[in-house]
């Protein structure tokens, strides 16, 4: 371990999976995990960097998507096993679940004022073209970027082609692209190019005397409703009567807005009386929930749903897992209107 042994910034790679931990074996061409001494063979650069880097990698690597909230845990804790020893972090992560765990660990650690920067590529290290060797060696000068003492970055984020995001901002867009995430509602943190663009004004930084803290139960009992035209009455209640469900994330029609049918108020009606959180999200990438605003989100209001303004999808699942997790229905209910750690934007 380099950790705190050198004056050097000091970096930490954790491998957990996906295309950016693999290589291909010239023999067979087939894809293979990673180590960190054939990462450092593939990139040389990372010597020359200024950083003290050091590695650790879940065995076995984990492709994203089996990634699951057992996996979020045990990618906090050792974080939080290792915060004193690293300025900052860099998370090695399959591309598809990437903006849930960025969004779930940004949640998990309580007052982090430390870089935690979440990374991929669509192809992997040592392939021609490869997009992996500019995004990790990107990734760990942002994750050991200080000023006066202080990093310059202090969230769980997302770094990818030349664009950093804040976490739970971040939504996959594009499979086929290096390009391949967003952040819709929310500006860059920071731009790369010739020099790295910080954008202070849009980071998010700790309140100054408070320790980490990390927040690991994360509950079960989240589900995803999707508006059409046409969805019908069995649909809508087969999901809502699934047992042990506690909140539904219900993704509506532009600003917020659902059909009219009295069936539907019914239903999301009696959900909500049997204390099921019911959020309301948007399907449109940019914007904000706004009820009331049209006639046709009068039911939604009235039935007690409630308003996710402009998060995410993955912000929302990762937020009522852990709001769920950590505290009582009640307390549940009011901070979902609030912004935790930058997620949304109230109105």
């Amino acid at each position: 371990m380099t950790g705190k042994n050198t004056d050097r910034a000091s970096v930490l790679l954790i491998f957990t999976g996906g295309t950016i931990s693999m290589s291909e074996d010239p023999g067979t061409g087939a894809l293979q995990p990673l180590d960190f001494d054939r990462v450092q063979a593939l990139l040389p650069e990372l010597k020359h960097t200024g950083v003290a880097v050091d590695s650790l990698a879940f065995d076995p690597l984990i492709d994203s998507s089996d990634i699951d909230p057992e996996d979020w845990r045990r990618l906090a804790l050792t974080i939080g096993e290792r915060y004193a020893d690293y300025d900052g972090f860099v998370v090695l992560h399959g591309t598809d679940t990437m903006a849930y765990t960025a969004s779930a660990l940004s949640f998990m650690l309580e007052n982090l004022s430390k870089p935690v920067v979440f990374t991929g590529s669509q192809l992997p290290v040592g392939i021609t073209r490869s997009d992996a060797k500019e995004n990790l060696l990107t990734a760990v000068e942002i994750a050991a970027a200080r000023e006066n003492g202080a990093a310059l970055v202090p969230e769980v984020c997302v770094f990818f082609e030349d664009s950093l995001f804040r976490g739970n901002r971040t939504t996959k867009k594009n499979a086929e692209h290096f390009n391949a995430f967003e952040s819709y509602n929310y500006p860059l943190l920071a731009k790369a190019g010739v020099h790295i663009k910080y954008f202070r004004s849009n980071i998010r930084y700790p309140k100054e005397g408070l320790s980490l803290r990390l927040r690991l139960r994360m509950a079960g009992g989240v589900a995803i409703l999707k508006l059409f035209p046409g969805i019908t009455e069995e649909v809508v209640s087969s999901l809502l009567a699934t047992p042990g469900l506690r909140a539904v994330v219900l993704e509506t029609f532009g600003a917020g807005n659902a059909p009219r049918a009295p069936w539907l108020f019914r239903a999301l009606s009696e959900a909500i009386e049997r204390q099921i959180l019911i959020v309301n999200k948007t399907q449109c990438h940019t914007g904000s929930v706004e009820m009331g605003r049209y006639e046709t989100s009068l039911n939604l209001l009235r039935a007690g749903v409630i308003s996710a303004y402009d998060a995410t999808t993955e912000a929302l699942v990762t937020k009522l897992m852990h709001l769920l997790g950590e505290y009582p229905l009640e307390e549940v209910r009011r901070r979902l209107s609030l912004s935790i750690c930058g997620e949304m934007t109230p109105a």
